[in-house]
Formats: structure tokens, sequence, C-alpha cells
């Protein structure tokens, strides 16, 4: 009998990533909150220059940090770049939380989360969501303990849609004591048309509070998901304790130079983005039409919460068994807004099965 070496049992119970598969060439794959656009103009372009392959890249990332402290008047000491967001919320949680410690979250959100916390070595502290999908920030607040080392708002939340507001955000952070960290992860924020929404960025939460860090990525609105690249932004002191435990040298070279051309297209990435909160407004519109109850959509993504008549796996399949891939969770189901031909096909595959949800519901 071969002997393996000894891992961790919730290491060894932790089930890996499950990617989404790629759909049929006459099908959509609408499970991975993928831009169907490809790169700005100029992109490849800059990214196919960057081939100096036998060098490391630079590991601050500086051209990066620089482009993205000018955009959004901050020192690029304020500015931390990984290989997407996700890398950056692990390094801020290995820095801040360990054995003993908690992490306070919305479930269900991002489903990176209760992973990072464990990978940490700190107990989940899960928050169930509101009814209409939104974080009981209420809730949250009074699970915060003198054991709670990290907090994670995801807005607008993955995967069910809802905004945190600027006036909830504020309240919630009041109540917080000052050295706990706060992750707000804001992976949608380019496709958010509520006003009343939180923006990290635009209101330079992390000056009033500097336990408070904004994440982004370059993986949605822009369109670099292959490229792995994200930034966090908050107080230079609170960043060093992600620089000293994300990966070295982890963001490419290649993935800096299209970042950087990335952000010289605003113009063409806000058309872009508006013809995808178009079609998610066409289809929210239709689907609730059809009866299906779902929340106020932010991101680039609905969501269809299950029922007791309708299980999550039901609704899946339909959409499978049509060519289109989508994402099912035990709650629900969660729908990318891909191509402008997915809209029609979704709504029609959507409109078969709603004889089977409970008349209440329609």
């Amino acid at each position: 009998m071969t002997t393996l070496p000894r891992i961790r049992p919730e290491i060894a119970a932790l089930p890996p990533y499950k990617q989404g598969r790629a759909a049929d060439p006459s099908g959509f794959k609408l499970s991975s909150n993928e831009n169907p656009f490809p790169p700005l103009p100029g992109v490849v372009e800059a990214a196919r220059a960057a081939a100096d392959f036998n060098r490391y890249p630079d590991a601050t990332a500086a051209n990066l940090r620089a482009a993205l402290g000018a955009k959004y008047g901050v020192e690029p000491e304020a500015v931390l770049v990984g290989a997407g967001s996700v890398a950056l919320l692990q390094a801020f949680i290995q820095a801040a939380a360990t054995v003993g410690d908690e992490i306070v979250y919305s479930w269900r959100s991002f489903e990176a989360y209760p992973g990072l916390a464990l990978i940490a070595g700190a107990t989940s502290v899960e928050v169930p969501n509101l009814a209409d999908g939104r974080h009981d920030l209420d809730a949250m607040a009074g699970a915060v303990t003198d054991r709670t080392r990290v907090i994670l708002l995801c807005t607008p939340n993955n995967p069910t849609g809802p905004v945190i507001t600027s006036a909830e955000f504020h309240a919630f952070v009041d109540r917080v004591p000052a050295d706990v960290l706060i992750l707000l992860d804001e992976a949608y924020a380019e496709f958010v048309r509520d006003e009343a929404a939180v923006d990290g960025l635009g209101e330079r939460v992390f000056e009033a509070h500097p336990n408070v860090v904004v994440l982004r990525t370059f993986s949605k609105a822009y369109g670099l998901a292959a490229l792995r690249v994200g930034y966090a932004i908050g107080h230079p002191r609170v960043l060093d304790a992600g620089r000293s435990t994300v990966t070295p040298l982890s963001v490419t070279a290649t993935a800096v130079a299209a970042a950087v051309a990335s952000l010289t297209h605003q113009a063409e990435l806000d058309e872009r983005v508006d013809q995808l909160v178009s079609r998610r407004s066409a289809l929210v519109e239709g689907l609730r039409a059809q009866g299906w109850d779902v929340p106020d959509a932010q991101g680039n993504f609905v969501w269809l919460p299950a029922s007791e008549t309708l299980e999550s796996t039901a609704v899946a399949a339909a959409f499978d068994a049509a060519g289109i891939i989508v994402r099912p969770f035990p709650e629900g189901v969660r729908i990318s807004i891909g191509e402008h031909e997915s809209v029609e096909k979704v709504l029609r595959i959507a409109g078969s099965v709603v004889p089977s949800l409970p008349s209440a519901e329609r």
C-alpha cells in the first residue's frame, strides 16, 4: 500500500475549484461571468509586445500602479496589483487571520470566500443573505466578536446581484472596530447603475476608514479574464501586509501591458459595458414577466432563485439541454450576460420551466 504525505484534514475535504465547462459551438457559455467582447483596441498588440519571456516581470507592477494611481487620484503606494482580485483577497486574509480568528461574510456570496478562510486556518462566520439577496449588514455587524479579523463585503453580490448602498456601508463601518480589516470586493463595479450604491473608489472610503481596502479586477468589464490581473487600493501601510503575503512575480508582464493599454480606452469600455447593461435589463424584465423572482441585478449576471418545487439542478439541466451552460448553486442559478443572441434563447428556456414554479411565485 502506497503511503502518501499527511495533508490537513480540512484541506483534504475541500473540493477543488470546478470551472464551468465550455459550450458547444452553437451554444453559449454563461456560467463564468466572462465578458463576451474581445479585448479593447490595442490591448492584444500591447500584450504581444511584452515578449521578454526570458526575464522576470516587475514584481511591483510599477507601470500599472502608476496608471491606476493617476486614474483614481492616489499615490502608487496606495495600489497593490495581484493575479486577479481573488489572489489579493487571499493575501489579505492570510495577513490578518489565522487559527482561532474569525472571518465574517454574507452567504451566499462569492464561492471562494469559505475556501480562503479555511486555507488560512481561520473560522468562517457565514451570515445568511436577506430574502432579496442583499447582505444583512445588521446581522453581520452583530456577528463581529473580539475574534473577528476580516469582514468580506461583496457588492454587487456574486451570485445574487444586489449592491450595498453607500448609506448602508458607512453605517456598517461605523459599527465595526477600527482594527478589523474590511475587504470591499467590487469586482463588478463597472456594471452598477444604482445611484445609491457604494463606490469604494469614487467615495475614497479608505481615507476616512483606513481599515477598508477596495478590490477590483480587469477580468470582468475589461475582458482580461485569461490574464489574471486585479488590484487593491487602500492605506499604504495596510497594503504592505498584502505585499508581504501575495505570491511574488505572479502578475506577468503580459498582463500588466494589457491592463495599462486597457486603461487608455475608457470610451470604448463604457460603450461595451452599456451594451451589457442593456442586455441585462432586457433579461431581467423578460424573466420577471415570466414569473421569476429575480433580485436587483447590478453585475454582469442575473440570479434565478431555487424553490421547493424547482431545484437549481433541474433549471440548469433545462439550459444545458439547449446548449446554454449556466452556473447552478444549491440556492439558485446564476446566468451571465453574454452575446446579444443569447438573451432571447435564455428567455425561451427560462420560460419553458416556468410551469414548474409554484403559483405564488408567478
